[in-house]
């Protein structure tokens, strides 16, 4: 099903005709995270389908156990190969406060998974060791929570026992979120939060 969503208010201007980096010459589809182009987005995932497209922006990372806030910069992809489920990657950069790239941070990447029930799957691993398995919900046809089931480390990983997540179109159709996490002996609290524009899809 070919689906046509009108362009957000604070779109980069040429973002219908951008996508993710893709590979055209993969035997089988390659994921796309323009509506526009490639597979069909899977019927399982309409709920889904205002988060499909690149985002890009800024946020703040805050905790007790750290010498915050820290402001980041931050880009992620949510795609398809057109079958029911959502390709996730995030990838953050720390920025100084004039807003200079000071390194590479987080990444993570992993999947949604809508179910038949209404329930979503969420399934998220992050370079630093951790696994996570996230269950939620739509809350809105734009906004949707997930929250921790279960946290697997590495012996070398942070001690993260949970997290609670928050996505919602907001302000003309950017893209914000927040993280709460328990970790480090705390109890579930503000971690992460970001507005990030469509860059493409």
């Amino acid at each position: 099903m070919r689906t046509t969503i009108p362009g957000p208010a604070h779109a980069a201007p040429d973002s219908p005709q951008r996508n993710r980096p893709r590979w055209d010459d993969l035997p089988v589809p390659d994921d796309t995270a323009n509506l526009r182009e490639g597979p069909d987005l899977n019927e399982a995932c309409l709920g889904l389908l205002p988060l499909i497209g690149v985002w890009r922006g800024t946020g703040e990372v805050v905790y007790p156990t750290i010498d915050g806030p820290f402001h980041f910069g931050q880009q992620l992809v949510f795609a398809h190969d057109g079958r029911p489920f959502v390709s996730y990657e995030a990838r953050a950069w720390l920025l100084d406060d004039d807003g200079k790239v000071i390194r590479p941070a987080a990444r993570e990447t992993g999947f949604w998974r809508p179910q038949p029930d209404g329930t979503l799957e969420v399934l998220i691993a992050h370079g630093t060791g951790i696994v996570e398995i996230f269950y939620g919900k739509a809350r809105t046809l734009t906004s949707w929570e997930i929250e921790t089931d279960a946290v697997a480390r590495t012996a070398t990983a942070k001690d993260v026992t949970g997290s609670h997540r928050l996505y919602g179109l907001v302000e003309g159709s950017d893209l914000a979120y927040v993280d709460e996490r328990a970790m480090m002996g705390r109890p579930m609290q503000p971690h992460l939060s970001a507005l990030l524009h469509r860059i493409a899809g």
